[in-house]
């Protein structure tokens, strides 16, 4: 029998209160949370299925730096489904059992030179080059309103304690501004310059959607960028997704030391 979040509410000791969304190759993270119920996606009733490399499936729900949190291992993508309502179903879900805020990470390719393979950027903004949103349709009143301001996407709070953090174990962090597009192919040049110069820092394939509807729900939300390649025009080699989780693999140890110090905060 597929479970519901209501289901799934009256199986574990604590609600949590923090969800989070490891994206490609950053999953491991959901290993350390103690005291766990892991519950596989096949067994949640609505929730999609992945087919992408470097995503498990998994629904992690126990104790991490001190807090209940549900954690994702694992992300579906707009160009797995062509279906909105999918990529949203999971922040809906998390909210149903119990988050207030909301931690989402990725992998994706620098656009700024100051960045580098490996490093990590918090989000301050973002850029939706998908061409669909998830909030499309009848708006679901009892979520959130028809027309949700998106000034503020990303917690001013959470982006300052996600800095002191950082500072805090010596981690260099940047900010920026992060642009999805609908994928799977990664870009052109010509696609790249266009990106650079409508202000973005990074590209990827996923996240915007994620937090359009987190802000839908009135979630405080941080966004994590691991970046796993440089995407500038001038000197664009070829990429493969082998590639991009390989370094994702190695900058996991920095990721997971950041992430466990803002939640311990937060």
């Amino acid at each position: 029998m597929l479970k519901s979040a209501e289901d799934i509410r009256t199986e574990i000791p604590a609600l949590p209160t923090i969800g989070l969304i490891l994206g490609s190759g950053l999953g491991d993270l959901a290993d350390e949370i103690k005291n766990c119920t892991t519950i596989s996606y096949s067994q949640i009733k609505g929730f999609p299925e992945l087919s992408v490399k470097g995503h498990d499936g998994d629904l992690v729900i126990g104790e991490l730096a001190g807090k209940v949190v549900v954690a994702m291992r694992g992300r579906s993508h707009y160009y797995e489904h062509r279906d909105m309502s999918k990529i949203a179903f999971p922040v809906r879900f998390m909210k149903k059992m119990g988050i207030s805020s909301l931690i989402v990470t990725n992998a994706c390719g620098g656009i700024n030179p100051k960045l580098y393979p490996g490093g990590l950027m918090v989000i301050s903004d973002h850029i939706n080059l998908m061409g669909d949103n998830p909030l499309l349709g009848p708006n679901r009143d009892e979520e959130g309103p028809r027309f949700p301001d998106m000034s503020q996407p990303y917690s001013s709070r959470l982006r300052k304690v996600a800095k002191e953090c950082a500072t805090n174990i010596n981690l260099p962090l940047s900010e920026g501004i992060y642009s999805a597009v609908s994928g799977p192919n990664y870009l052109s040049k010509a696609e790249l310059r266009m990106v650079r110069f409508m202000g973005s820092d990074t590209i990827g394939m996923s996240t915007v959607p994620e937090v359009i509807v987190a802000n839908h729900l009135a979630l405080e939300v941080l966004g994590i960028s691991c970046v796993t390649d440089m995407a500038i025009p001038e000197s664009l080699t070829p990429l493969t997704h082998e590639e991009v989780i390989a370094t994702a693999n190695e900058a996991k140890p920095k990721f997971s030391a950041l992430v466990k110090a803002i939640i311990k905060e937060i």
